[in-house]
């Protein structure tokens, strides 16, 4: 099975919960577009917290030297994206996460979505739950409507907000995978067992 992986906003939490994700599954994990923090990639950092050998994590596409939207980090490096060659290896399981949020461009005519729903993969949305959450989340889910990309269900990440929690899923009718609580020391022993705890892994198989 593969997996997408996007969130409502960059810094949302995406990739800690795809590294405890990808390590609970045992799966590949696949990051296509990297734009910025080519010392520590979010493939660097999934290759740390989740307890994956090197080899399950698979190279990017691309790796883009600005930390801004891929199409302008491109840009910015005299590249252009080839939207049409992004295709997910022929690996299962694996674990793909997108960049940014779902409408973020790769380039000036081609969002992330666009890609999203050429591959209509199971989709999981990651979202934070303070202030903001409940118009965040419920845009997204409409973006994922609107693009007809399959939504396996919402991840939340942060401290417990139940109320925001429930109306989000009550109004949209997507499926509550769990909430990742914000750990502390954030390592792969600490994650590991977080994710255990909170979310069942019959919901993404």
């Amino acid at each position: 099975m593969k997996i997408f992986v996007t969130g409502t906003d960059t810094n949302v939490g995406k990739t800690v919960f795809a590294a405890a994700l990808a390590g609970a599954l045992h799966a590949s994990y696949w990051k296509p577009v990297q734009a910025g923090d080519l010392e520590l990639t979010d493939s660097d950092r999934i290759l740390s917290l989740s307890g994956l050998p090197p080899a399950k994590i698979l190279p990017e596409a691309y790796r883009l030297g600005s930390a801004c939207s891929p199409h302008r980090s491109a840009e910015l490096d005299g590249a252009r994206i080839a939207c049409d060659g992004i295709i997910p290896p022929d690996i299962d399981p694996l674990v793909i996460e997108g960049a940014g949020g779902l409408l973020v461009p790769l380039t000036r005519n081609f969002l992330f979505a666009d890609l999203a729903a050429r591959w209509q993969l199971p989709t999981i949305l990651v979202a934070r739950t303070s202030l903001g959450t409940i118009n965040h989340s419920l845009l997204s889910i409409h973006a994922l409507w609107l693009w007809k990309i399959p939504i396996l269900g919402i991840a939340f990440v942060g401290d417990e907000a139940r109320d925001s929690e429930e109306i989000i899923c009550a109004a949209s009718g997507v499926k509550c995978l769990g909430r990742l609580p914000l750990v502390e020391p954030l390592d792969r022993a600490s994650l590991s067992l977080a994710f255990a705890e909170n979310f069942s892994l019959d919901d993404f198989r």
